[in-house]
């Protein structure tokens, strides 16, 4: 098998993961099949057991470290890992700690990544959801309403792409190119990819596997993480001079639109495009009930009505009030 001669690195960013890290070792390690691996997870200090319960896993499953991620981030997490047991490794294979993979997940990276000689493989996401407000909010993200046609979110695969989500990357490419720009707390993956490709590199997304994602249970969790997806993406702006694509520029006009409907009182008309958003948002969401038998459909709108708003009040926030930081070019 191909992955018989691949030596790979797998990197799990990880902070308070108690109750999910300890199935997703057990699984990676039972999994393993022929691969040459060494699966480390980078804790960024962690309060709830999580260290602890890795500390116990390493004296039983092989080839696994803990290594301490003292700057906290994700980015910094798979820098110090490719830094520290990188050598002598072809593939680096990026996990996230509170995800759902396929059994042969990684075997479907490595056998995509050597048949197509592609750089990167990128993956697609499931999103699921338990409590009500998750499961509107995974409707919402599974939707164009939520996601705005985004290929790693819309069932895409089989086909050279400009960004993904990240799962496998060939380590020569990732060190040629710096790795993670670490001053970046959201939306690295977007801006290394844009760095991959202006070297020359290729990016794949496969249709051959996938992660399942859980979205955030709680409004104030959303609204925290699309802020930093927005002001993620305002440093690649202010950093590469890359403008958002239509599917991202129509959300920015929502904290402007706010704005103006808070001018109302001068003059009823400067509310209409806040409202018609609203309205458009909530038509989408009953729409989702009727039409597709969604029964989250209406608070599905309202979960990607919080997207929408924090992405934007990110994006200018981090355009207005910041100057850029000196990052990696």
């Amino acid at each position: 098998m191909i992955e018989d001669q691949m030596k790979t690195l797998i990197v799990i960013p990880c902070l308070n993961e108690a109750a999910t890290i300890e199935p997703l070792l057990r699984q990676l390690s039972a999994n393993r099949g022929n691969m040459s691996f060494k699966i480390v997870v980078a804790d960024g200090g962690s309060m709830d057991g999580t260290r602890e319960i890795v500390g116990r896993l390493v004296s039983e499953l092989p080839d696994l470290v803990l290594l301490d991620n003292p700057k906290r981030l994700q980015a910094a997490a798979i820098n110090l890992a490719v830094e520290r047991f990188g050598e002598g490794c072809e593939y680096l294979i990026r996990i996230d700690a509170h995800g759902d993979y396929p059994d042969d997940f990684c075997q479907s990276l490595l056998q995509e990544a050597a048949a197509l000689q592609a750089d990167s493989v990128v993956v697609g996401m499931k999103t699921l959801g338990f409590g009500l407000f998750q499961k509107a909010t995974a409707a919402a993200q599974n939707s164009k309403l939520g996601n705005g046609g985004s290929k790693h979110r819309d069932g895409g695969g089989g086909q050279w792409v400009d960004h993904g989500h990240h799962a496998l990357m060939r380590i020569s490419a990732f060190r040629a190119v710096g790795g993670y720009d670490e001053s970046f707390s959201h939306n690295e993956d977007a801006e290394l990819d844009l760095r991959l490709r202006h070297a020359g590199f290729r990016i794949w997304m496969t249709g051959k596997t996938f992660m399942t994602y859980y979205p955030r249970s709680t409004a104030r969790g959303l609204y925290r993480q699309y802020l930093g997806y927005g002001r993620g993406r305002a440093r690649n702006l202010l950093k590469h001079r890359t403008f958002p694509k239509v599917r991202q520029a129509l959300p920015l006009l929502v904290v402007p639109a706010f704005a103006g409907a808070l001018l109302a009182f001068l003059h009823w008309i400067v509310a209409l495009p806040f409202l018609l958003w609203a309205g458009l948002c909530l038509a989408y969401g009953f729409w989702m009930a009727i039409g597709q038998r969604n029964p989250y459909g209406p608070l599905a709108a309202v979960s990607a009505m919080i997207m929408h708003f924090a992405w934007s009040a990110g994006f200018w926030s981090e355009l207005l009030l910041r100057q850029p930081k000196r990052a990696i070019q």
